[in-house]
This record gives structure tokens, sequence and C-alpha cells, in this order.
């Protein structure tokens, strides 16, 4: 049989482990999302608007045939038009969104839930946005915008949002699970 002391020992090597593995894979993740992010900011103006074109054109050739409308090419590409601009800034929200939850996840490892990881958290998405705009400034046909920043960092926010409200239901879950009997 075990002591005490054995369980407590083997207790808190487990949890270092699951405390290792999880921010290794959050650090992985953002990693590639980082590389992601890098290599969108690195197409020139005219690559990058016709990469946004041909999805806003796929997205509505899409709700085109999901809806039973027979649209004509121009209608099409009338929609797809009006659909390019908010897709682009749901894109650079959404990106945003998953760093805001890989940020927290990693972090959230280390530091108790609480002010300080929340601004740490923050910062950290509106440094990554700040520098993803400073990147693009130097590229062809791109230009940096504080308003993508605030729009990437409220992406960012969002997600890390989104990581405490499930923690919280998570929590709440398990503890009306632990006291039926």
């Amino acid at each position: 049989m075990k002591s005490k002391k054995q369980k407590k020992s083997l207790f808190r090597d487990r949890l270092m482990l699951r405390r290792l593995l999880v921010t290794f894979a959050a650090a992985v993740l953002l990693g590639a999302l980082y590389s992601l992010i890098f290599s969108f900011s690195a197409q020139e103006g005219g690559e990058s608007g016709s990469l946004s074109r041909m999805i806003s054109e796929k997205c509505v050739g899409f709700l085109n045939w999901l809806s039973g409308s027979r649209w004509n090419e121009a209608k099409e590409a009338e929609v797809a038009g009006w659909f390019e601009y908010p897709l682009r800034k749901l894109a650079h929200f959404s990106e945003y969104a998953c760093m805001g939850v890989l940020v927290y996840t990693l972090w959230s490892q280390w530091i108790s839930r609480g002010k300080r990881l929340y601004i740490l958290t923050a910062a950290w998405v509106f440094l990554s946005a700040a520098g993803d705009e400073f990147h693009q400034y130097f590229v062809p046909g791109r230009c940096a915008s504080f308003a993508d920043v605030l729009l990437d960092t409220g992406g960012g926010v969002f997600g890390m949002l989104f990581c405490m409200v499930s923690w919280g239901l998570c929590r709440r879950h398990s503890t009306k699970k632990k006291s039926m009997p």
C-alpha cells in the first residue's frame, strides 16, 4: 500500500506531466497559428485580395446552391463583392480568437486564473496583432491598420472569454455531479 505522502507525490507528478503536455500542445499549435498568420500577412495586396475574392465567391456559390436560388453570374459577383469585406474581418477575428484560446490555455497552466492571467493574455494578443500589422506595413500593396489591431485583440479576448466560460461551466457541472447521490 502507498502512503499518503507517496499518493500526494504521484498526484503532483501527474499534474506536472499534464501541465507540461498541455503547455507543449498549446505552444506547438500557437506556433503553427503564428506561421499561418505570418504567411497570410506576407501576401502582397493583389494576391491577398484575389484569395479573399475566391473564398467569397465559393461561399456565395454555396449559399446560392443551399438556398435553391439560381443567381446569374452578375448577381453572384455582386453578392461576392459585398461578402468579401466582412469575410476578411471575420477571418481576422477568428484567427485571433484561436490565439486567445491557445495563449490562455498555455498560460493558465502556470498562472492562476485571475486578473493577471487575463491581462497577460489580452496584452499578448494585442502585441501579436500590432506586430502583424507592422509586418504588413512593409508588404507591397498592404497597409497597417489600427482598426485591425483592435479587431484582432477583440477576437483574442473573445477566445479567452470562451475559455473562461467553458472552464466555469465544466467546473459547475463537475461540482453538481459530485454532490449528487
